[in-house]
């Protein structure tokens, strides 16, 4: 039995305010959250940029201009937005939380929805996007996903992912942004977006609400955004009772392929939507749609010069000369029934002549198409050691789009393309989403413990790591350490690794020698030899002579001029011994015995007498034993003479 892994948001705390408590969603840029407001004491919902995308500046960029789009509106219909930050490389947006279901949700529940559910639900829309058209904003990702139907039945429209500025000339990039079957005809064609463009998708949502299905169908997205720019939407009371005449003119208003007879932003067709609300609870409409400038096609076919002067040619020999579309008065006789008759079965003849015609040409269009035209298979290009721009561009030629995402390479070098999926010499449809990994370079990989280690362990475990071992750069002495113990694992850049390291990386070594002999009381030439034994040398620049009692003259005191660290081949120096430092004493003759006793002291030696503590204030010194003059060591026990004079 498998477990499923922990998402590691779960339990951390943004900024010291935000706690992710659970997983609510997953989308493409972000993953969304419940958590808590530690500040307000509040539930929110906390949107955080998946983490291979904090390093794209488009997605950041697409993702911060989210929080600032949703920020700027403020409306009942809309999802309010928060704040917005940046904590531990992650990138998030904080909105307010509804307990709720999308419109999609409920589209699978029911299949489709009635009439007063679709116009409520529609309302409710336009309402949020009429807040957002008249701050200037477009949406650009209209969709049931984006519409949420809270458990205390308010009905709120989100994700402003795609949301831009609205402007004459608003266009979508490299490539189409939004949800394909919602695509109006001018971002399909041209990649221009504005208010209008909202309102075809919701016309599409409108007619998917009361169906069950989308108006435009395929096995491949060229093949749908092919209908969206060349076909009329159908009216839905084709497919739903539901439908009255007034809600397929709305559904045909705005779903008009040209942008100029649409709405002009939601706020138009939102008081139509009101008024037929009204009209539908009276049992009278008083609202009247514009001209929209003729009626729609019934075909959805585009036909070109030849194929039309075929059906202009068939129409012409349906109608016999004079013959109007009022039906005649019946024949008054059997020859005139006949003469009707025969018209009738030639003009039928003609009438599948021409049908036929059209269906070969079709054919033969929709064959070329998808055989040699545009809407054929092409093979996904070679583009493994390419910048990433050059990689892309050669996927656009291929009219395919790119998904940058990351991975690990040892041959190819940090942001470079690596791949395709699917992979280079597959062919695929020209419209197509390809994967393109970005190389981050070699795979991050964590480092063992090494430090520590007897040497032969630790290349092993280098090696077992998925590094490569590299050489002993350095032996030191350490008295802590035996010898052949690593002290030090380097990477590339000379310095000590980190908790992670690049995959096959070479990793060298710093060992213990051992710890520097110890010398100390040895005999100077004794001292050097064993030195000499480790690759020590002694040079007698660095070395010193000082007293001591301790150490006999002629032996080492302790080594001087010590490098740090030491290696072997280093040179040090001796510190040698002069034996005990000598005092000359004093000459204390003549003086009283207590006064010599006190200079001899105040000489660093230690007097005696034999003149008892009474009588010394009636003695004088008259020498001293060892006599003036001689040096001995200090601390030295000097006898005072003396006579006595009462």
């Amino acid at each position: 039995m498998t477990s499923v892994p922990t998402d590691p948001m779960i339990g951390q705390t943004l900024d010291g305010r935000y706690a992710i408590r659970s997983r609510i969603a997953r989308g493409g840029m972000a993953m969304v959250y419940l958590a808590n407001d530690l500040r307000l004491e509040r539930r929110v919902a906390v949107k955080v940029m998946h983490e291979h995308l904090a390093e794209d500046e488009n997605f950041t960029r697409r993702f911060e201009q989210e929080a600032r789009s949703a920020a700027r509106l403020s409306h009942p219909n809309l999802v309010n937005v928060f704040d917005q930050g940046h904590d531990a490389g992650r990138t998030y947006l904080v909105m307010e939380y509804l307990p709720s279901i999308t419109l999609r949700d409920l589209l699978k529940q029911q299949k489709r929805l009635t009439s007063d559910q679709a116009l409520e639900i529609g309302e409710a829309v336009l309402a949020g996007l009429t807040a957002a058209h008249h701050a200037g904003i477009v949406h650009r990702d209209l969709k049931p996903e984006n519409v949420l139907l809270a458990d205390d039945g308010r009905i709120k429209l989100g994700d402003f992912g795609l949301a831009r500025a609205v402007s004459a000339n608003t266009t979508t990039g490299q490539a189409l942004l939004g949800t394909i079957a919602y695509l109006s005809p001018e971002l399909v064609t041209r990649g221009i977006a504005d208010a209008r463009s909202d309102l075809y998708a919701f016309g599409i949502m409108l007619y998917e609400m009361l169906t069950g299905s989308q108006p435009f169908t395929g096995e491949q997205p060229m093949q749908i955004a092919y209908q969206h720019a060349h076909s009329e939407v159908p009216a839905p009371s084709l497919e739903s009772a539901e439908a009255t005449p007034e809600i397929d003119e709305l559904v045909r208003w705005t779903t008009q392929r040209d942008p100029e007879l649409r709405p002009r932003d939601a706020g138009e067709a939102l008081e139509f939507v009101r008024s037929l609300r009204h009209g539908l609870a009276t049992g009278a409409s008083t609202r009247v749609l514009p001209e929209l400038g003729g009626a729609p096609t019934p075909s959805t076919t585009v036909l070109d010069g030849a194929q039309q002067r075929v059906l202009a040619a068939g129409a012409a020999l349906d109608e016999p000369p004079g013959e109007t579309a009022s039906q005649p008065d019946a024949p008054v006789s059997p020859l005139e029934h006949a003469a009707v008759a025969e018209r009738r079965r030639g003009r039928r003849g003609r009438t599948v002549a021409v049908l036929l015609v059209l269906l070969v040409l079709l054919a033969g269009g929709t064959g070329w198409w998808f055989g040699q035209g545009p809407g054929s298979r092409v093979a996904v290009p070679e583009v493994a050691g390419a910048g990433m721009e050059a990689a892309q561009a050669l996927l656009s030629e291929r009219s395919l789009l790119a998904e940058v995402f990351e991975c690990s390479s040892l041959e190819v070098p940090a942001g470079q393309a690596v791949r395709t999926e699917p992979a280079a010499g597959e062919r695929v449809d020209r419209g197509s989403s390809v994967r393109l990994c970005r190389s981050t370079g070699p795979e991050l990989k964590p480092v063992p413990t090494i430090v520590g280690l007897p040497l032969n362990q630790a290349q092993t475990a280098i090696g077992d790591a998925g590094f490569t071992v590299g050489e002993v750069v350095e032996r030191r002495f350490s008295s802590g350490d035996p010898a052949e113990t690593v002290l030090a694992a380097l990477g590339s850049d000379g310095q000590p690794l980190g908790e992670t390291y690049p995959e096959q990386g070479r990793v060298d070594l710093v060992v213990s020698a051992g710890a520097v002999p110890d010398v100390a009381g040895l005999p100077a030439d004794e001292a050097t030899a064993k030195l000499a034994e480790v690759e020590l040398t002694v040079d007698a620049a660095l070395g010193s002579e000082s007293y001591s009692a301790e150490v006999p003259q002629g032996s080492v005191i302790s080594l001087a001029g010590v490098p740090d660290p030491v290696r072997p081949g280093d040179a040090v120096g001796l510190q040698v011994s002069l034996g005990p430092e000598l005092f000359e004493i004093p000459d204390v003759s003549g003086m009283g015995l207590q006064e010599a006793m006190d200079a001899l002291t105040a000489a660093g030696f230690q007097p005696s007498t034999l003149v008892p503590d009474a009588l010394r204030d009636f003695a004088k010194a008259t020498g001293t034993e060892p006599g003036a003059g001689e040096r001995v060591p200090a601390g030295t026990e000097i006898r005072v003479r003396s006579t006595i004079s009462l």
